[in-house]
């Protein structure tokens, strides 16, 4: 595996555990993060390079990180975060196709 996908690795899991944290801590709300995560997401997917110049995979590969946070979020309402692995699944599994996918 590519030394920099373990370093996004663990960068990810990282920001999933302050994000907890910061839930826990009653700093922000498993909401106001989630709506930040959406925010951050719909603006990148608001650019209009990312559907002219990005294949699909592209577009998913910009958009993970994103997408992983927000499950973990929800995730770490419940109960503990899950493993990376299983956070990437889920991403897989519950990505929507895109406008011209359709």
């Amino acid at each position: 595996m590519n030394v920099a996908n373990l370093q996004l690795e663990g960068l990810l899991m990282a920001v999933a555990s302050i994000n907890s944290t910061l839930v826990r801590k009653g700093l922000l709300t498993s909401d106001e993060v989630d709506n930040a995560l959406r925010r951050a997401e719909a603006g990148l997917t608001g650019e209009e390079r990312l559907y002219q110049d990005m294949s699909p995979a592209n577009r998913d590969a910009v958009c993970f990180p994103l997408r992983l946070l927000q499950l973990a979020n929800r995730a770490s309402a419940t109960a503990a975060t899950p493993s990376f692995s299983d956070l990437a699944r889920l991403v897989a599994q519950t990505k929507e196709p895109y406008n011209d996918q359709m």
